[in-house]
């Protein structure tokens, strides 16, 4: 290892909002080793950076942006940045990973993070350029869409902005860059209390490599093997995630009507095919990019970035919709509003049903369309009941009931897939440590239906092939490379060819590996093979100078997700906190077979056990063999904290 870690700009930018100073952060080699970037890097600043009862809307909460070493290396899909806060809708940690152009900006402005802390008194917009920080006042930037937000901006700087959900503090408000979106937990909103309408970031430079040769090899070779995988290089180009609505549909987890259901009979009419046949105008793709997911339509005759999986899923089946010229437009809407999708379509079913059931009428109802559109702009303003959905589903349960049926884990709101036809991932969900992703869930569902056709109702092993998929999923994000990437660590064979008998033998076995993995774990420090369908180790290696294995990525995941974990309990977490709606524990999707819900109870202990969690809280020696830096007597604290009332 050189005696200074490359790929790195080697400097982390520090941004205080109230007196509009800045100052270079100290951040070490060593750091940089123990957390590799990202949302790793992120989740150890805030960790060493909260205290008990810190809230999202402190002045003190610290918003952090981080890149990954590979982010401006040349690698194949590594324009990724992350955004790490607080959250105002979970009150713990989120983290938001995002395509747009800002981390490759921030970069060539000389950093590698920047961190912004207090609260500006007026709106304003933070420059960032290799000559240092300036501050324009924002006031005219206020109350505008992001659109229009980013017209105003340099062309040629990455930006972030918020619009009007975030200005107005709704709590699943988002940030964009470009049209690509840090999505979910409400970091728009954080956004919105620090009067940060907007930061742009400009700049020339270039992080050097430790072996460039080596470098551009392992990039060719990953590009092919990208472009020649069935899923990276056929559906997700060729359809885009919206692809996965019909997969979904044949697998019964397609979330249906607040996911009551897992299929909807509508489901062709709000495709990826229909998407493609019907209103594709091109294919696009974030900066570095070569699997082109993006969907690309017309809104009003303006060119617009399309819906994806989620959007679709939820603002169609689960509300019982099938107008995909309606999604398309509310996709837009969001989009200009600043809100999260997922959030804000999940906040609409839990309305409706509440209505259904004579709980709560607000106007909103299964299959009523005309309104949905007024009450986009009711939430992002704070108007009317607009008021009341803005604070997402968990208070709207707190305050009207109906918690059974509130589909929310730990307060965000679940993604598109009906768990109780994939059971891994409903553990997923419930584990995920900023609350109902899926891919902080870890994405088992792949291998559950939309990849693989592994048992999907079956408990057996799919507490260790979360916590794996967990850890490397992870690390990936961490690396500055989009996890679509992690993909082709499945084998093409697998995906293609489901008939084969070698592929059924694999599939069979795969609920029985779990003693193996689990085992496994344990040595993660032990050097071991790459595997070259993943090549994102060979490509830290070559980048940074870090002798990284595939075995060092899944420690670097595990630290992350273990230092994620512990600053929950600080924030407040309680022992106990990882559960479903009883609408999905509980209620069979099924009622003629039981094993179609989510056995959660059964599989969180032999996650507990693997992961080393007690509860969900990390032990101590479990913190301490991951190099977690911890007192031990703050630890007992607030571990014992986490028990009252718990």
């Amino acid at each position: 290892m050189p005696d200074k870690l490359l790929g790195y700009m080697g400097r982390v930018l520090k941004v205080d909002l109230t007196s509009r100073s800045y100052e270079d952060f100290p951040w070490t080699d060593k750091d940089r080793q123990r957390t590799l970037g990202g949302k790793i890097m992120a989740a150890d600043i805030l960790y060493r950076h909260i205290r008990p009862g810190m809230k999202a809307f402190d002045e003190d909460n610290w918003i952090v942006v981080t890149t990954g070493p590979l982010t401006g290396c040349g690698c194949p899909n590594t324009s990724r940045f992350n955004i790490s806060t607080i959250s105002p809708l979970t009150g713990i940690i989120t983290s938001s990973n995002c395509g747009g152009d800002f981390g490759l900006s921030l970069k060539r402005a000389g950093y590698d993070a920047v961190i912004f802390s207090g609260r500006s008194e007026a709106p304003v917009t933070v420059n960032i350029t290799c000559s240092g920080v300036t501050f324009d006042v924002a006031e005219d930037l206020w109350g505008l869409s992001t659109g229009e937000t980013q017209e105003k901006l340099p062309r040629n700087a990455g930006k972030l902005v918020i619009g009007p959900a975030g200005e107005n503090k709704v709590l699943y408000a988002c940030v964009f860059s470009n049209e690509r979106t840090a999505g979910r937990g409400g970091i728009g909103a954080v956004f919105g209390d620090k009067r940060l309408k907007a930061v742009t970031a400009f700049g020339h430079k270039m992080p050097e490599v430790a072996n460039r040769e080596k470098l551009k090899k392992t990039n060719e070779k990953w590009t092919k093997i990208l472009q020649k995988h069935p899923l990276t290089g056929r559906q997700l180009p060729k359809l885009g995630t919206a692809g996965l609505i019909a997969p979904m549909q044949a697998h019964s987890i397609l979330a249906t009507k607040n996911f009551s259901a897992g299929r909807f009979d509508g489901f062709e009419k709000v495709s990826g095919e229909e998407l493609a046949e019907k209103h594709l105008i091109g294919n696009a793709a974030c900066t570095t990019c070569v699997i082109r997911c993006a969907r690309m339509v017309k809104v009003d005759e303006k060119t617009v970035k399309g819906p994806e999986l989620e959007t679709l899923g939820l603002l169609g089946p689960n509300l019982l919709n099938d107008n995909i010229e309606l999604i398309i437009k509310w996709n837009y809407e969001l989009d200009e509003l600043g809100m999260d999708t997922i959030s804000a379509a999940g906040v609409l079913a839990f309305a409706m049903e509440l209505k259904e059931k004579g709980i709560w009428d607000c106007g909103l109802e299964f299959g009523r369309t005309d309104n949905i559109s007024q009450m986009f702009y009711d939430i992002a303003h704070r108007r009317g009941n607009g008021d009341i959905l803005a604070d997402g589903t968990k208070r709207m349960s707190v305050r009207f009931g109906g918690r059974d049926f509130a589909i929310n884990a730990k307060g965000l709101e679940l993604s598109a897939y009906e768990p109780r036809h994939a059971v891994g991932q409903g553990l997923g969900y419930a584990t995920s440590n900023r609350g109902g992703c899926h891919l902080n869930a870890g994405y088992l569902v792949v291998v559950e239906g939309l990849g693989l056709d592994v048992d999907s109702l079956t408990p057996h092993g799919k507490a260790a092939l979360s916590i794996m998929f967990q850890n490397l999923m992870e690390a990936v994000s961490a690396s500055g490379s989009c996890l679509f990437t992690s993909y082709a660590v499945l084998l093409g064979f697998l995906v293609d060819k489901p008939n084969l008998l070698l592929t059924k033998v694999i599939l069979a076995c795969f609920p029985y590996v779990g003693p193996v993995i689990n085992l496994l774990s344990h040595f993660t420090k032990v050097p071991a093979i790459n595997i070259p369908l993943l090549p994102h180790s060979y490509a830290v290696k070559y980048a940074t100078g870090i002798r990284s294995t595939m075995a060092r990525m899944l420690t670097w995941g595990a630290y992350g997700y273990n230092v994620e974990r512990i600053s929950n309990v600080i924030l407040g977490q309680k022992a106990g906190a990882d559960r479903l709606p009883k609408r999905l524990t509980d209620e069979p999707q099924n009622p003629d077979n039981p094993k179609t819900r989510v056995p959660l109870e059964k599989m969180k202990k032999v996650y507990y056990r693997a992961r080393g969690w007690k509860d969900g809280i990390p032990k101590y020696r479990r913190l301490k063999s991951l190099g977690v830096d911890i007192d031990k007597a703050f630890y007992e604290r607030i571990v014992e904290e986490a028990y009252d009332n718990g």
